[in-house]
């Protein structure tokens, strides 16, 4: 049986697309990506049919995203930023949705694997160690996570606390509570740490609370433990939460910024509609989205650059839900 294309990229370890490209339009490949396919190629027999070697334009490639949770406002924002940077380069981007789930995350990687040529993990669950393995020898870039050899887009959340705990502490809050997310989310004891550090340099008292879904409902389930703290400021782990604090909070009879400050973390489009606006760190995820798609780019040409690693800046965006500490009590 005469050998395919198929069977070249397996023999090359190359996804199909780049194979494709060898014959097709060999300059977007990298030249130690171009000689391995050629090499198979001439080791298995393979004849390119004279339609392909004569196309005009490469297949594109199809780019899979894998989030958290599409329903959530900034994740959806990454996705539409990473389909708009595919579309000028006709590369098709799918979606999976993990649901929050570490083991439908799992699934989703190793049925998407082999049928997409890369995969950008957005906010994954998974350690980083088997999150890599699953993905095998398809390209991959990190967002929100970081990994040595692997591409990664970062956000500075770090930078974005230590303004929130500044922004407190000048309005003269001492204590701050900490609405923790899910207690299997690597993301949510990293924001925790990075928490603690901001506190303490801005001279605040950091008290966490246990761990809550990363919801609006489950904000609003720890608004009576915040209120117990006795602190007057709150910050969550995400927008959603807050918004859920601040709900449950004034369900309780407490004012907000009067009686409470609450900050989130995300910058989702919601938090300047709701009433009162709602101050966050805001994270940049629609540029994250371009610049992850751009990593991948690379990779799927076959450039043989160091996985690079680009970090974007966070910014404390202040709103109506921040405002000076109470006075003491009598």
């Amino acid at each position: 049986m005469a050998a395919t294309l198929t069977d070249v990229a397996k023999c090359a370890e190359v996804a199909l697309s780049t194979a494709s490209r060898a014959f097709s339009d060999p300059g977007r490949l990298g030249p130690a990506t171009l000689r391995k396919v050629l090499s198979a190629a001439q080791e298995l027999g393979y004849a390119p049919p004279a339609a392909r070697q004569a196309a005009p334009e490469p297949a594109g490639a199809t780019v899979a995203v894998v989030v958290p949770d599409i329903a959530h406002p900034l994740f959806g924002v990454f996705v539409k930023a990473a389909q708009a940077a595919g579309r000028g380069r006709r590369t098709t981007v799918v979606l999976a949705d993990t649901d929050f789930r570490p083991e439908r995350e799992r699934e989703v990687i190793a049925q998407l694997r082999d049928r997409a040529d890369g995969l950008l993990l957005c906010t994954p669950w998974l350690e980083t160690d088997e999150l890599l393995g699953l993905c095998g020898a398809t390209p991959v870039v990190l967002v929100n996570r970081e990994a040595p050899g692997t591409a990664c887009v970062l956000t500075d959340t770090a930078d974005g606390l230590r303004q929130a705990c500044e922004h407190l502490a000048a309005l003269g809050h001492r204590r701050l509570a900490y609405v923790q997310g899910e207690r299997r989310s690597r993301l949510n004891r990293e924001r925790l740490e990075q928490a603690r550090t901001a506190a303490k340099e801005a001279g605040l008292a950091l008290l966490p609370l246990g761990w809550q879904a990363q919801t609006y409902e489950g904000g609003k389930a720890a608004a009576a433990g915040v209120l117990a703290t006795g602190a007057s400021a709150v910050l969550t782990h995400n927008d959603p939460m807050a918004l859920g604090v601040v709900a449950g909070a004034r369900a309780l009879g407490a004012r907000v910024p009067e009686d409470l400050s609450v900050v989130g973390v995300d910058g989702i489009p919601f938090a300047e509609l709701a009433q009162p606006a709602l101050t966050t760190v805001a994270v940049p995820l629609r540029e994250a989205g371009g610049a992850a798609l751009d990593l991948l780019e690379l990779s799927l040409g076959g450039a043989p650059a160091t996985p690079r690693t680009v970090t974007l800046p966070t910014q404390l965006v202040v709103r109506d839900t921040t405002g000076p500490a109470p006075a003491p009590r009598a």
